[in-house]
């Protein structure tokens, strides 16, 4: 049982609104949240489906945010979700039923995975290009999302990245508007890993809710930044810090 005091609370409330805000801005707040949770003394399995419930309402207000984004993409925020809530379940399964000991011996690689996606964030974006459209469909778009919500049932580091490489890859049209469809799809594979992982396996409520009510805050207010600022700074301290957590959970 961990002993969460105030600071620790305190610390974990903005390591929740951090994540909330770089989920919306490029993707990865994870990769602040789930350590942080891991600093605060939780095990590795319990520190990611707690961090799945920690930033479920970032990605709820980070699609606030971006409801004007998302006009006009009903018909395709349809179909993609229905393959992502697919993806999900089966990756949530995966964490319950593969033993907790793999999970800790390859989450250092998986942060790694999701920092080197964020690495190449900005060439997948400028793939995206400008606007040209709403076209996008097919199977190899719902593979590939399909891959990539199941990776983010399993652990939600950079699940963000991973969706916007997807959508930057299958569909065409504007950033911002994929980043929108990111944030809505990340909510959706938020959704359903967090309902099966509530029946299934404990989750610590406590940070869990702290994280939450801050990473809502954090996610609207990412959607102020996304629109005005660039990234590149954000995505860089990320990637340290992302390498650092990584070499320490291998040396640990």
């Amino acid at each position: 049982m961990v002993d969460l005091g105030p600071t620790a609370a305190l610390l974990l409330a903005l390591a929740g609104f951090l994540a909330g805000a770089v989920n919306a801005v490029a993707g990865g707040g994870s990769l602040i949240s789930f350590p942080a949770l891991l600093a605060a003394g939780y095990p590795s399995v319990t520190a990611n489906v707690t961090n799945q419930v920690a930033v479920l309402p970032g990605y709820l207000g980070g699609s606030v945010g971006y409801r004007e984004e998302l006009r006009g993409q009903g018909r395709r925020a349809l179909e993609l979700s229905a393959t992502s809530a697919a993806g999900a379940l089966l990756g949530a399964v995966l964490l319950i039923a593969i033993p907790a000991w793999v999970f800790e011996r390859i989450v250092p690689f998986l942060i790694l995975l999701s920092c080197a996606l964020l690495a190449i964030q900005p060439a997948i974006s400028r793939r995206a290009g400008p606007a040209r459209g709403a076209r996008g469909g097919g199977v190899r778009l719902h593979a590939m999302a399909f891959a990539g919500s199941a990776y983010g049932g399993y652990f939600g580091a950079g699940l963000g990245i991973m969706l916007l490489a997807v959508l930057a890859l299958g569909v065409s049209d504007s950033l911002q508007r994929l980043n929108a469809l990111k944030g809505l799809l990340s909510l959706v594979v938020g959704l359903v890993s967090v309902a099966f992982f509530a029946l299934v396996t404990p989750i610590a409520w406590a940070p869990a809710l702290v994280m939450a009510v801050t990473s809502y805050a954090g996610g609207q207010a990412g959607v102020v930044v996304a629109r005005r600022l660039s990234a590149s700074l954000l995505r860089a301290v990320i990637l340290v810090f992302g390498v650092a957590v990584s070499v320490w959970l291998l040396l640990d």
